[in-house]
């Protein structure tokens, strides 16, 4: 007669946010196949660079919070890309290595982004916002970004904030298709108005 082991089985569930990265991640690398191998519509290829964004600064409003970390995005639009940063104990801006999902993302061509920040009105006392990193007029501060070599230099500063409270600095992206002889402009807009979920709107006739 076999015995049955009194060893309790370990089982391993997925949380809510893991299956959705999954299912995002799955969804951009369908479209980028379609894209290079079928001529996929550039309008949802475009609407898919969006929602993007949309997902993963949510998730990152839920992460800064459970972890009680300062995050935040720091957008280039000469390489056309942005990464998510986090403030370590000294002050200092790194990247957020350890997530994968948070690392640098290239938005492919034909495609751009342009980012406005909102001129909303916040309490600054006891914030980020205390730590100098920020002026008066809430533009980021150059200030103590150093120039030497690649490995002596400090991160420059995020344009979007997303607080441990949970809280992220109003922003609109626009994420845009400026068209050819054969399509139309087509543009896309993620906003934040201080807390989270974004708003996604698209496709639009132009950019907001």
């Amino acid at each position: 007669m076999q015995r049955r082991s009194n060893t309790p089985n370990k089982q391993h569930g997925f949380t809510l946010i893991e299956i959705m990265v999954v299912l995002l991640l799955i969804g951009l690398a369908a479209g980028y196949v379609m894209f290079n191998a079928f001529g996929s519509n550039h309008v949802d290829l475009l609407k898919s660079q969006a929602q993007r964004v949309q997902v993963l600064v949510d998730m990152a409003s839920d992460f800064a919070v459970l972890n009680q970390r300062q995050l935040g995005i720091r957008f280039e639009h000469e390489t056309n890309e942005y990464y998510f940063v986090y403030l370590d104990d000294e002050d200092k801006w790194q990247r957020l290595e350890d997530e994968k999902m948070y690392a640098t993302h290239t938005v492919p061509e034909p495609f751009t982004f342009e980012l406005k920040l909102d001129d909303l009105p916040w309490d600054v006392e006891d914030r980020l916002f205390d730590r100098d990193l920020f002026d008066e007029q809430l533009s980021v501060s150059d200030e103590g970004v150093e120039i030497g070599n690649d490995e002596d230099k400090r991160l420059p500063p995020p344009q979007v904030l997303i607080m441990s409270s949970g809280e992220i600095t109003p922003f609109t992206l626009s994420f845009n298709y400026e068209g050819d002889f054969d399509d139309e402009p087509v543009y896309f807009s993620v906003q934040n108005q201080e807390l989270p979920p974004l708003l996604l709107e698209g496709p639009l006739e132009r950019p907001l």
